[in-house]
């Protein structure tokens, strides 16, 4: 119903306001300026039908064109096509071209690349089509629902999620509710049609709305007093989200003042996808506080949305739709390419399909289980955004429960048949360094789950209890341990397996929530305390932080223990020691000392196979010649002698990018600590002038140890 022409362009800036007549239907069209055509496309002059275009309804509106429908349901033209009446959508495309040359009116064609809409069902080209539709004023209800999140009533996580609905909701448009679909909540409106009077259904006054038809017919009767009509009902339905959005006191009888509605609402906590946060979660809060003047909930968790590997959207014709059931069950190839047969996929989309299946899962899928499945998930779970979903990441996942099995396994094993557990868990006050430490490592682990939970950071969570059981309580603490439970004194064994006890029983309870399967099957075997008739995991305590356990000074000497052990497994890689090691743990004060001599036992076992004598140094005293050096930290060095001969100029080499690097550190943590403001809290600043100590003993021992060899050189 109009032609546009950018503002600006010279060829056309003197028909700005003119009209031009449209070569079958006569009508004038007005030919305006705007701004958004592109003088260099085509003609620079465009044709605007506002009534079949989503961008020129827009235009339309912009420039008050007037609204002209062409199209009939069925697809063919109506009377204001002019002489092209009755004929099909496509087949008028043809004909006007053809009516165009006769004319002699047809200046010519192009091809251009443009988005044709299509249907996700029927695969037709959609055609945009003006209809009267029922829409709903959303700014008085946006308000108070975007108050309820901003004054704390509803807390919406994460951050992002919480950002997006502010967005949304300060610059919500009125919503279209009518749908002309065959399912749904018919639209509760009544046509009001006059006997003696004009047909308009367009006409807002001759509608009324009401549950049924009786009740409309009351309505009208007093609307229209003493007049002849029928009703007709709009056959439209509403939007499923409307119908959706009345879920949370629907259901509970409203709007009867139902006993499930006063106990029942509000709910806690509302868990859904970030990607119908304003479709279902908005409209919910919305309706809800305008209906029964109470929020539906005061908890928002929004969760991730699950892709493939590379990113994309999971899709049937893809072939990349991945069934949770055939990660925990596990699945051939053949068992995936056959799954999309059974379907109404194209072949060329299962061909498609297959290639992908193969390239991505050519062994297929292996058996991994639910409780595997649901921490991965879980673990992948940050901030509510998508999750690229790998399923190779599972196998890791995987090897985890089964560690967790053996660990179990190793503790049930060495537990006596008549052992009972301490009736607390806890310390004793008798524990050693290494049973004090991992109580220690329990109960901050415990503090960071809960914590994290409680913030619904939930990948914190996964990663604070493997933290525990893989690097603390399986490599670290279930090693030490061995050697106490085989070589130790009664005394010394009872404490070792009541520690292994407690850690055991509150990692099975703290990992529970993420895998509840294996724990709920390996807390069954374990004893009891005495006094504890707990039936199942799920009703048991969740572990929590006991200050009792938090022992600073055992994580500090113990970190002593572990340094050692790592720093002879990488001398021992670094030069291919495979047999009789020989090392030796250097401490650089007296209270290192004492923790590494009563300590010696476990620094061997935790540092290999390979090592067959490990010696402590008391502080004056140097390391033999030929000996590597690894610096831990400031507190203790460990070496690593040599076999036979040793070119000393070879070391020197190897030894001077080392020193050199540390060297380096050293300059930038004085910088580091140079730059920091006086407003830097204590704790901070004590942090960083410790790991310049730690540095600059690395940079001592490297030098001392370049000297030594650089002596063996001499002689």
């Amino acid at each position: 119903s109009g032609v546009a022409v950018h503002p600006s362009d010279e060829r056309y800036k003197h028909l700005l306001g003119k009209h031009v007549r449209h070569p079958f239907t006569k009508r004038l069209l007005p030919i305006f300026g705007d701004d958004t055509v592109e003088k260099d496309f085509g003609t620079g002059a465009v044709k605007i039908t506002p009534a079949h275009d989503f961008n020129d309804f827009k235009r339309g509106k912009e420039h008050n064109l007037e609204f002209i429908n062409i199209l009939n349901d069925d697809g063919t033209m109506n009377s204001n096509a002019g002489p092209f009446e009755g004929q099909k959508r496509f087949d008028v495309r043809y004909t006007v071209i053809t009516e165009l040359e006769k004319l002699g009116l047809f200046v010519g064609k192009a091809n251009n690349k443009m988005v044709i809409p299509l249907c996700s069902k029927s695969k037709d080209v959609i055609e945009p089509v003006l209809k009267p539709q029922w829409w709903m004023s959303m700014k008085p209800l946006a308000e108070p629902a975007l108050n309820a999140v901003t004054d704390g009533t509803i807390k919406i996580k994460p951050e992002t999620a919480e950002r997006q609905y502010r967005r949304w909701m300060e610059n919500i448009d009125d919503w279209c509710l009518s749908r002309q679909l065959w399912w749904g909540h018919q639209v509760p409106a009544f046509y009001v049609k006059m006997q003696d009077g004009p047909d308009f259904d367009t006409d807002a006054d001759h509608w009324v709305c009401a549950p049924d038809e009786a009740q409309a017919r009351e309505k009208a009767q007093k609307k229209f007093p003493g007049k002849e009509f029928t009703l007709e009902r709009d056959p439209d339905c509403l939007d499923t989200w409307f119908s959706s959005g009345l879920w949370p006191f629907s259901t509970l009888g409203w709007p009867n003042k139902t006993n499930d509605l006063e106990k029942l609402y509000p709910t806690s906590v509302l868990e859904t996808g970030w990607d119908i946060l304003f479709f279902w979660v908005a409209r919910m809060i919305m309706f809800g506080l305008k209906m029964t003047g109470k929020v539906p909930f005061t908890e928002v968790y929004c969760h991730s949305l699950i892709r493939d590997s590379e990113g994309r959207k999971m899709s049937k014709s893809l072939g990349n739709v991945i069934d949770p059931v055939d990660i925990m069950d596990g699945i051939a190839l053949e068992g995936l390419t056959d799954k999309l047969k059974v379907g109404n996929l194209a072949a060329k989309e299962i061909e498609r399909a297959a290639k992908w299946q193969k390239q991505a899962f050519p062994d297929g899928i292996d058996e991994c289980g639910a409780d595997a499945l649901r921490f991965s998930l879980i673990n992948y779970t940050t901030g509510g955004g998508d999750i690229n979903f790998d399923v190779k990441v599972m196998r890791s996942y995987r090897n985890f429960c089964n560690k967790i099995y053996q660990a179990t396994k190793f503790v049930l094993g060495n537990l006596p048949q008549n052992y009972t557990p301490p009736a607390k868990g806890g310390k004793s006050g008798n524990e050693s360094l290494p049973e004090r430490w991992i109580l220690h490592k329990l109960t901050h682990a415990a503090k960071r789950v809960n914590e994290a939970l409680a913030e619904r950071e939930f990948s914190q969570a996964t990663q604070a209890t493997h933290q525990y059981w893989l690097y603390e309580l399986c490599d670290v603490y279930i090693e030490n341990s061995k050697a106490i439970i085989r070589d130790g004194s009664e005394s010394e064994k009872k404490s070792a397996l009541d520690t292994l006890y407690t850690a055991l029983d509150d990692a099975l309870r703290m990992m529970h929530p993420f895998m509840p399967f294996l724990t709920e099957e390996l807390w069954q075997r374990l004893p009891r305390r005495p006094g504890d008739n707990t039936k199942s995991i799920v009703v048991a305590a969740y572990p929590q932080y006991d200050q009792s356990m938090d022992d600073p000074k055992s994580e500090h000497d113990y970190e002593i223990i572990l340094g050692c052990s790592k720093g002879v497994r990488s001398l021992i890689q670094e030069c291919s020691i495979k047999e009789d090691g020989k090392a030796f743990v250097q401490p650089l004060n007296e209270d290192a000392y004492r923790t590494a001599s009563a300590e010696q036992p476990a620094i061997k076992i935790l540092s290999g196979k390979y090592l067959s004598e490990l010696t402590v140094l008391e502080p004056s005293q140097g390391p033999p010649a030929g000996c590597v050096v690894y610096p831990v930290s400031a507190d203790v060095a460990v070496f690593l002698q040599l076999p036979g001969s040793v070119d000393a100029q070879k070391e020197i080499e190897k030894m001077k990018p080392k020193m050199t690097k540390a060297a380096d550190a050293v300059k930038q943590q004085q910088t580091v600590l140079g730059s920091l403001s006086q407003q830097v809290s204590e704790e901070v600043r004590k942090k960083e002038e410790l790991h310049l100590k730690d540095l600059q003993s690395e940079q001592r021992m490297y030098e001392e140890s370049l000297a030594r060899f650089e002596q063996m050189k001499l002689q």
